[in-house]
């Protein structure tokens, strides 16, 4: 079995409330994430993403379609909140990040989806798109441990993410499973008006690897501690797919636990921009795998999927 998670440590020393009393401090001038917009959310003031005080919360259920080590038998136990700090054009989840499909929830309530997912028999519970929401996770956390939390927390994030926030999370978090979505500031900047995302996501990445290292297994396979790396791949080499694997292989660890991701297709807005308007050739998928080979990248997720290319 995998090894008690380090928030419960955290929590027993006294330091988890200091952590939540500094991210709460950090609402009164938010600049949690690259955006920094600077606004009081605890008076409701709401910048780029558009949450205020109280994290949104869409939906929350065990989810078998995660990657392999977080699935198990028991499936993966995902909060997904609403709202996001990065807006890309092409997201997946659309009606959630950009149109706000959720119900506000504050401490209490979110503290208990906790439980009742690590009740429902999921391995961990991991928070979907939380960039935006740190402080709020933190001030759930202790009302979960009180009601009997234990299994260890998923950090899924775009990956525009800011080092300060980052290391307010240090053994509250043991997985960390980022994407890595391009390395060019042009193509950062046309689909999610963030041209510096290839520079913050290289120093989250860096950051997130130094709190918990790679990706460790328990003797059933199912991941208790670690970084876990998802990248989409894009039509036309839009995500830039062999500089993600070089930096991964160079900077971060050769051992990298990582999910080259097929499942691109035209979501959002993405009709609007005709480089992104259809689906991945299986070519392309081919060509991202080798590029993560190339490099010596040998932990890639194995998961069989159901394909669809197009045949050019």
């Amino acid at each position: 079995m995998g090894q008690e998670p380090s928030y419960l440590k955290l929590h027993a020393q006294g330091l988890l409330q200091r952590r939540v009393d500094e991210a709460l401090s950090r609402l009164t001038h938010c600049e949690l994430c690259p955006r920094e917009c600077g606004v009081d959310r605890t008076k409701g003031e709401k910048g780029f993403c558009r949450t205020g005080r109280y994290a949104v919360v869409s939906s929350y259920n065990p989810h078998f379609g995660e990657e392999s080590p977080l699935v198990g038998t028991g499936g993966s136990g995902t909060i997904f909140f609403t709202h996001c700090n990065l807006l890309c054009v092409f997201c997946q989840n659309y009606e959630i990040s950009h149109q706000g499909m959720g119900d506000e929830v504050g401490p209490q309530i979110l503290g208990r989806m906790m439980v009742q997912l690590q009740n429902w028999g999921c391995h961990n519970v991991n928070f979907v798109t939380p960039s935006h929401v740190v402080p709020q996770i933190l001030e759930a956390l202790p009302v979960a441990i009180e009601l009997g939390l234990r299994v260890p927390l998923v950090y899924n994030t775009g990956g525009y993410d800011k080092v300060e926030t980052l290391r307010l999370l240090e053994d509250v978090f043991d997985i960390y499973m980022p994407d890595i979505k391009f390395m060019d500031p042009q193509v950062a900047k046309r689909f999610c008006k963030a041209p510096d995302y290839p520079e913050v996501v290289r120093e989250a990445v860096k950051e997130m690897h130094r709190q918990v290292g790679d990706l460790l297994l328990d003797e059933r396979g199912i991941a208790y501690r670690g970084l876990l790396v998802r990248h989409l791949v894009m039509p036309h080499g839009l995500a830039q797919t062999p500089q993600v694997m070089k930096y991964l292989a160079d900077e971060i660890s050769p051992n990298t636990y990582v999910n080259i991701m097929d499942q691109w297709r035209p979501c959002g807005e993405a009709h609007l921009h005709p480089d992104l308007s259809r689906r991945i050739s299986r070519q392309e998928y081919e060509e991202a795998l080798e590029a993560a080979r190339s490099v010596g990248l040998h932990r890639l997720d194995d998961r069989v999927r159901a394909r669809v290319f197009r045949l050019f």
